[in-house]
């Protein structure tokens, strides 16, 4: 029986076969049986005692809470107009260009809209239908469809219509009334794809899929902004359009673009956002209303909240719907103090609060775009694009057409957010690791503290080692501990260590991706070499942890990383355990999502780990794409620019003189 990082021979020779057989009485319950003296004895008693509950789940979730509540920023409280007008134009640039388009080649995000017109209906009902394609990115198409009024004089006023995440697509019935009416009523509707769905629809542009786009450099948000734009771009360029009334709408993902592409392009004079946000207190007391990639896209809300996009609007006419009883999310009566009346004084200071709207649905109150909520619309838009009031629906539910009418199409090879990002990473060029000692010395320096940017390290220091539980196999002790740190965040693990091994007995940490309840194997095989283990589970790493996924994608939109606070976890503890035992620490992974923390962690601090030995690994992160890996199965790798600037051979080089090695490669 081989070991790998053995620090000496397995010590089962000096354990009688009878011995054996009394463990075999004590864990009876697992059904242990006597069998060669070479099999790894205390298995039975180990993932017995990995299985006891030792943890406070609500506890967990209230941690991670309170963490993110603190890093959620004030919202501002300008004195005049004018200062506030100023503030807009900043905030605008910042988010745009430090976070929307972080990563993307500026050609293409300068690029002028390309969109090809490829077929009309004409309806005899005083509008007609216009099918168009139209380019996000270079080899990435979507689909739009222009409701135009039949006849137009002068320019009339347009509006953009955006989808939220709607299997159908802008075939929805709701979508076509609301765009039906608008031209029926003098006023030209773009109703823009949604991308991942209708005719977008492909498993590789499920929007987890867009995460590949952040760990190759390009903030994944920016493809949806660049959809959104175009659409904004389309209408101002076309001629009939009167570029002084473009308005935007849409439901939930729909009007979560809204509120985004409203507050960051001023060409928007008229927004209604239908429960589509929340704010980031809502959003952290009820984490499963906002899930989604881009939503919670790196860093969008670290220097501002969801109010602070609305605030962006003063003076221009903004309204804001929610749903009573959304059986979705951001409930009317939750979101209300955060979205309107926390933002309405930025619009009194313009002596505009006539411009700022909130709407309430209680018919039916679930989640939707239905009458109420269109006809709340509509008076909002003809108020304030200066049109006779449209109070009311104007009847089409016999104009409802189906999606073979409405089909569009695009390339057969169209890309997805896969074929995108594995394009993109062919644009990534890495410096070599450096043969000379003496320019990779000065090399590593440099790259260690790019890393520590990437995934936002920032060192933790142990607070306490807070013992919970403790217990006993036949040859073993435990101790079950929660790890608490000085950012409030804890981890948990439990300490195994043979009966007669001294308290300075060799160390390991060993991770799993399915946690410690999973690593029995490799706990018991150090046990029975003598050694002294602890089963670990970081922050993330829990799978009684509720709403995990949700946590982490808000702790990442809040400007942390989940690697990075993971893997400053791991080195606090090997410190602790180090400093315990007087020994080198070494740490055993089972997974690619352990595997990246602990080398991360030992490339940022090498001192701490002798070695890192790594199952079901991989050897470059390209895999991630290539397979590709989804998203949810390992959200800390998904880390804005870490494939971008590194990869498995660079941690590997920053982790010297500590040994990393890999059984089990995945391919």
């Amino acid at each position: 029986m081989s070991y790998i990082g053995t620090r000496r021979k397995p010590r089962l020779q000096k354990k009688s076969f009878r011995r054996f057989q009394v463990a075999g009485i004590l864990c009876c319950i697992l059904g242990m049986s006597a069998i060669s003296a070479y099999t790894q004895i205390s298995k039975p008693c180990v993932e017995e005692s990995l299985t006891q509950p030792s943890r406070d789940v609500a506890w967990k979730e209230s941690q991670i809470q309170q963490y993110l509540l603190k890093r959620i920023p004030p919202l501002p409280t300008p004195a005049t107009s004018a200062g506030w007008s100023a503030e807009e134009e900043r905030v605008r640039k910042h988010i745009l260009n430090d976070i929307v388009y972080h990563g993307w080649p500026r050609e293409w995000v300068d690029a002028a809209p390309k969109f090809e017109e490829v077929g009309i209906i004409e309806s005899n009902r005083g509008y007609r239908i216009r099918k168009l394609r139209f380019e996000v990115v270079p080899g990435f198409y979507s689909t739009a469809l222009l409701y135009e009024p039949s006849k137009i004089t002068g320019r009339i006023p347009a509006i953009l219509n955006l989808l939220g995440h709607e299997p159908e697509g802008i075939d929805v019935e709701y979508e076509q009334k609301r765009c039906i009416n608008f031209a029926k009523r003098g006023i030209i509707a773009l109703d823009l794809e949604f991308l991942g769905f209708g005719e977008l629809t492909n498993p590789e542009n499920a929007h987890d899929f867009a995460s590949q786009l952040n760990l190759v450099g390009s903030n994944a948000l920016g493809i949806f902004y660049l959809s959104m734009r175009r659409g904004l771009d389309y209408l101002s360029n076309l001629r009939e359009v009167d570029t002084t009334r473009i308005g935007v709408t849409g439901l939930s993902g729909g009007g979560w673009q809204t509120v985004i592409l409203s507050a960051l392009d001023p060409r928007v004079a008229v927004e209604v956002e239908v429960a589509g946000i929340g704010s980031r207190e809502s959003n952290l007391t009820h984490p499963v209303d906002t899930d989604e990639i881009e939503e919670d896209a790196p860093d969008l809300m670290q220097d501002q909240d969801y109010p602070e996009l609305i605030a962006l609007r003063a003076p221009r006419p903004t309204m804001v719907i929610h749903n009573g009883l959304d059986s979705c999310c951001f409930r009317a009566p939750l979101v209300k103090p955060y979205l309107y009346d926390n933002v309405k004084p930025f619009f009194r200071l313009y002596e505009a609060t006539d411009e700022f709207g909130w709407g309430e649905n209680l018919d039916p109150g679930t989640h939707n775009y239905q009458l109420e909520n269109r006809e709340r619309a509509y008076r909002f838009f003809s108020a304030h694009f200066k049109l006779p009031v449209l109070d009311g629906e104007i009847f089409s539910d016999d104009e409802i057409r189906t999606p073979q009418d409405l089909a569009i199409g695009v390339p057969a090879d169209n890309l997805t957010f896969v074929t995108l990002a594995r394009r993109l990473a062919q644009r990534i060029r890495r410096e070599p690791v450096p043969k000379d000692n003496a320019v990779r010395q000065v090399w590593a320096k440099a790259q260690r503290e790019k890393l520590e940017s990437v995934v936002r390290y920032e060192p933790v220091s142990m607070i306490r080692s807070l013992p919970l539980d403790n217990g006993k196999g036949f040859d073993f002790r435990t101790l079950s501990y929660r790890f608490d740190f000085s950012n409030e965040l804890s981890a948990n693990g439990i300490l195994f260590r043979e009966s007669a091994a001294p308290e300075n007995a060799p160390p390991t940490i060993v991770l799993n991706d399915k946690g410690y309840k999973a690593a029995g194997d490799v706990v018991a095989e150090h046990v029975d070499r003598g050694e002294q283990v602890l089963a670990l589970d970081l922050f993330f790493n829990d799978d009684q942890f509720p709403n995990r996924v949700s946590w982490e994608l808000l702790a990442d939109s809040s400007g942390a990383r989940p690697l990075g606070l993971e893997a400053a976890q791991l080195v606090a503890v090997a410190n602790w355990l180090r400093t315990s035992t007087g020994q080198p620490v070494q740490v055993e992974t089972n997974g690619v999502r352990n595997q990246l923390i602990a080398m991360t962690a030992a490339a940022i601090a090498p001192d701490e780990f002798s070695a890192v030995v790594s199952r079901n690994a991989i050897t470059t992160l390209s895999y991630l794409i290539d397979k590709p890996v989804p998203f949810r199965s390992a959200p800390e790798l998904y880390c804005l620019d870490l494939y971008r600037y590194f990869d498995i051979d660079t941690l590997e080089a920053l982790a010297a003189p500590g040994k990393i090695s890999t059984v089990n490669t995945l391919r």
